[in-house]
């Protein structure tokens, strides 16, 4: 992509990051190809990955499996990110998973999320942007954003899992997900691929680089161990 500008990856670390690294020569052609792709939307209607970030900056999250309690968690917060503070600063706000778009809806009634949402069910994004399988990360990290317990969330997304109409993983759950900023246009701003399931980066932290006003997410229930 030409003139295309990454941020070092980070994990929770806060604002402000270090002078970004020059982009290695492969993210050109990476993200042309993956600009190519098509995503499918809750119609099941193909939307090429690209159009998302074609026009404006886009802040792009994607998600592991929906069953998964840490995306769950994750996107409920980002679901509490109102409109106009993404209007303001003419920024998109997608989601991506890769699941059947069946369970978009479902997903986005349960989380309260109203922004867009797309899924990538043969997960070719995902490889081409490398994002990590399996669990890769070699310290203890912590998303901000997650409420429930170990065990309290495995339990409640089994518990899901069990009571959905469609049984299934709702995606493969070995997949990670990561956080991009992207556009207008062909440029990249900023990428994050996730180590393992906690390790999102912090919403606000994002919101500031791409330049949204940010979100009080400290008023939330007492985190319950089971």
């Amino acid at each position: 992509m030409a003139e295309a500008l990454v941020t070092r990856q980070v994990g929770s670390q806060a604002f402000p990051q270090p002078p970004p690294a020059p982009p290695p020569p492969e993210a050109d052609l990476l993200f042309r190809e993956a600009a190519q792709c098509p995503l499918l939307d809750a119609a099941g209607e193909k939307t090429p990955f690209g159009t998302l970030f074609r026009d404006r900056k886009a802040i792009v999250v994607f998600v592991r499996h929906f069953l998964c309690y840490t995306c769950k968690e994750y996107v409920e917060d980002l679901a509490k990110i109102p409109k106009k503070y993404l209007e303001d600063a003419n920024v998109r706000l997608v989601v991506i998973g890769q699941s059947s778009p069946d369970h978009i809806k479902p997903f986005c009634h349960l989380t309260g999320y109203s922004h867009e949402i797309y899924v990538d069910p043969g997960r070719e994004i995902y490889k081409i942007l490398g994002m990590k399988n399996g669990e890769t990360a070699d310290t203890p990290v912590q998303s901000p954003h997650v409420k429930s317990s170990f065990l309290s969330g495995h339990i409640k997304s089994i518990w899901r899992a069990v009571f959905s109409p469609a049984f299934d993983f709702q995606g493969d759950p070995t997949q990670q997900g990561g956080a991009l900023i992207l556009g207008p246009g062909n440029q990249v701003h900023f990428v994050h691929l996730d180590k393992n399931r906690l390790d999102h980066v912090p919403i606000n932290t994002v919101l500031q680089l791409a330049g949204v006003q940010t979100v009080n997410f400290t008023q939330r229930s007492q985190i319950i161990d089971v």
